[in-house]
């Protein structure tokens, strides 16, 4: 029996997140799945799905919903991922991202479950991206060091895994946290003024398109420690200019800025992002630029707003 046709079960956390909503319609279409997140219910709601409140710092809890559901898969889409509330709530970024996944590995060990973890190029410093799968982590923040801990507590573990890193995620979903697309077209519809900084760059994710690769990637039984990103490596500032004019805002209201004036509280790696090389070699999922992906996210905000 190949692995696709004995998934059977996928608990997917954090699934009220962006990702989260997009993984849960996408593998709902084949597959049973368990979504679980902290709020007392789901805010998308496909028709096999089943939702359970979980905090996965409570491991007894996290065993007891396993032991009901036998999952196959487990996929991690749940995380503190506050960059700046990282360096000042640490203790509470520890126990979400690291402790919060040893609970995971514990399980996953204890059933024989498979464990797919999203992480971030926030792992690396940010000094000469983008970067590759075999490129040596150097986290400048609180936020890269506790992702890239539940990265070698998975290594560690000798259970099957396979670890997304990814960057920059963005799309439309229920009630789901601003992502920088969000932020920046309330502030345009606000007739705001902005600055974006140039010295920062990635490739942006769109949220669908990085769960139709997680799908694949399920289906053909993929492991081991994965880079997906947009296509286009750009700055914020040109990606912000993007966004401008496929939503017929005026360009004129971004001006450019630099990171250091915006005195943020955690360091960023300024030239981030990730070499997709890897992934396009091994997937049939074509990853986006930023015009198609904005073309995607639109279409996605109409299903969202209906």
């Amino acid at each position: 029996m190949k692995f696709a046709e004995s998934i059977g079960t996928v608990l997917i956390t954090g699934a009220n997140g962006l990702l989260g909503q997009k993984l849960c319609r996408h593998f709902s279409s084949s597959y049973k799945v368990i979504a679980t997140d902290l709020h007392s219910q789901n805010f998308v709601s496909p028709s096999n799905l089943s939702y359970e409140s979980l905090d996965l710092t409570n491991r007894k809890a996290l065993e007891f919903y396993v032991r009901f559901y036998n999952p196959t898969v487990i996929i991690n889409a749940a995380a503190y991922t506050d960059v700046d509330g990282c360096e000042i709530n640490k203790d509470q970024a520890w126990a979400v991202n690291v402790g919060g996944v040893k609970n995971l590995v514990g399980v996953c060990q204890k059933h024989n479950i498979k464990l797919v973890h999203l992480s971030t190029d926030f792992i690396f410093d940010g000094e000469k991206g983008p970067y590759s799968e075999d490129d040596p982590p150097h986290p400048v923040g609180f936020y890269g060091e506790t992702k890239l801990e539940s990265e070698n507590v998975i290594k560690q573990s000798g259970i099957n895994f396979l670890i997304v890193r990814t960057n920059i995620l963005y799309g439309f979903g229920q009630k789901v946290k601003k992502n920088f697309l969000l932020w920046l077209l309330e502030k345009l519809s606000a007739g705001q003024k902005l600055k974006i900084v140039t010295d920062q760059f990635n490739n942006p994710t769109l949220a669908d398109n990085l769960s139709l690769c997680i799908l694949e990637m399920m289906q053909k039984d993929i492991s081991g420690i994965f880079h997906i990103g947009g296509a286009e490596y750009l700055s914020r500032y040109d990606f912000a200019l993007k966004v401008a004019e496929n939503f017929n805002f005026d360009k004129a209201d971004i001006s450019p800025t630099k990171t250091e004036f915006l005195k943020q509280k955690a360091k960023r790696p300024l030239r981030g992002g990730l070499k997709t090389d890897k992934a396009q070699k091994t997937l049939q999922t074509k990853l986006l630029n930023v015009e198609e992906g904005l073309d995607q996210a639109k279409k996605s905000q109409k299903e969202t707003e209906t």
